[in-house]
């Protein structure tokens, strides 16, 4: 059983079908209708590797935009560093910009065709489960028209739980229970689309400002679409109930931030980006401290709801996708010891998936753009003049670790495909 059919329930459910054990898989959702909630999302060329080897790679590149380049600016838009992306960094897989809700809509199309259009159970929130010597009881609660959770109780036996239920995961609360609220960071975002042409060469991807007091990262999506993200340091707490990626924001709070922002780059009105878009999501900018175990007997954890992460290298969304390859690898390794693929599926990620959350966490690079914004407050004409070749470096080797995997390793390691039977 899988709970939550975000991007890591519904790659999961794609790579068990894949290791061929599709009459074993149950994918449960607290929604009662899967809706293209969200905005846009970066995949790392780690993930579109994987999602390409599951038979989706066309269905990707045509709802989605392929960034070449990462650029840093000041404020004034006046380059700090730029920083090649995917097929252009040497990887042998694109990065690809996408909206959160055509990616799901991708992979819940996928799962329906080929496990079945009955495959995916909306409407059904976990609320605890049992362990039993062979798996588990899971007590689920059907939700009623107006949300709530007053509906009938619905029990059902799964060898294997997969908690891919995000950032507030029931199956977490299970498995450690007085964990607490997530962590803010002190950062409020918000997010939204805009029709609109793709800013400068329609390749890359602008992060401009910083957080003294706010900065605003932009990229293209594809089909006339461009995706904006605005970040700024808040004066007040945020309220933990509102991170929720569907959670409305409100031009009337983000936009005193940026009104009087005039960038020096071909393309990039942000007033009039923040103006144009449709609708306008607001969430804090928040993490969990890492597990030293993910789960335990029949059960376990998979993306947000393992390691959440701060959204600051692009790869919450990357990192779920791979999650769900290793588990379905580890599982189909181990055909009747389930709990021992369990072990090994967390034995070979939680490190890496820990790693790059801690990366996350590390603010070298914001520190370092704040620098440039207190030492240069009305713009500059050469980076060299602000910053030093040594903070250059920090700048530089921050992004690898936050956004890249090893070049070489990625490009030449066996798949992790297993032929089904």
């Amino acid at each position: 059983m899988i709970v939550g059919a975000g991007i890591g329930g519904l790659s999961t459910a794609l790579s068990l079908h894949a290791a061929g054990v599709t009459d074993r898989v149950q994918l449960v959702d607290a929604s009662r209708r899967l809706r293209p909630l969200g905005a846009g999302i970066n995949l790392q060329p780690h993930a579109v590797r994987e999602l390409t080897e599951l038979g989706l790679g066309d269905r990707l590149a045509a709802v989605s935009a392929e960034p070449q380049s990462l650029l840093f600016t000041d404020r004034h838009g006046n380059r700090i560093v730029a920083h090649p992306r995917g097929r252009h960094a040497g990887y042998a897989w694109p990065q690809v910009s996408v909206h959160r809700g055509d990616l799901q809509g991708v992979l819940l199309e996928a799962v329906h065709e080929r496990l079945g259009p009955t495959a995916v159970r909306t409407g059904l929130a976990l609320e605890d489960y049992e362990e039993r010597a062979d798996g588990v009881t899971a007590r689920l609660r059907e939700r009623t028209a107006d949300g709530d959770r007053a509906g009938a109780e619905v029990r059902l036996d799964a060898d294997v739980l997969v908690g891919a239920d995000g950032l507030y995961s029931a199956v977490r609360r299970h498995l450690h229970p007085g964990e607490g609220p997530p962590r803010w960071n002190g950062i409020r975002m918000w997010r939204g689309v805009t029709a609109a042409p793709a800013p400068l060469d329609g390749r890359t991807m602008v992060v401009a400002g910083s957080y003294q007091p706010a900065r605003i990262v932009v990229y293209p999506l594809g089909r006339g679409r461009v995706n904006w993200v605005a970040e700024a340091r808040a004066a007040r707490p945020a309220a933990l109930s509102d991170a929720d990626w569907s959670h409305e924001g409100r031009l009337a709070d983000v936009l005193p931030y940026y009104q009087d922002w005039r960038l020096d780059l071909d393309g990039i009105d942000v007033p009039g980006l923040l103006r144009g878009a449709s609708r306008i999501l607001e969430y804090p900018m928040v993490d969990r401290d890492p597990l030293d175990c993910w789960g335990r007997g029949p059960a376990t954890l998979l993306g947000d709801a393992a390691h959440p992460m701060l959204p600051v290298g692009s790869n919450g969304g990357s990192q779920a996708v791979v999650d769900a390859r290793v588990l379905a690898r580890e599982l189909a390794r181990r055909p009747d010891d389930p709990r021992a693929g369990l072990r090994a599926y967390e034995t070979a990620r939680r490190a890496p998936a820990n790693a790059i959350a801690s990366a996350c966490r590390d603010m070298a690079l914001d520190r370092l753009l704040d620098t440039v914004a207190e030492r240069a407050p009305e713009g500059f004409d050469r980076i060299a003049e602000v910053l030093t070749e040594a903070e250059l470096r920090v700048l530089r080797d921050t992004m690898r670790r936050t956004t890249d995997q090893d070049v070489s390793e990625l490009n030449s390691r066996p798949s992790w495909s297993v032929r089904p039977g």
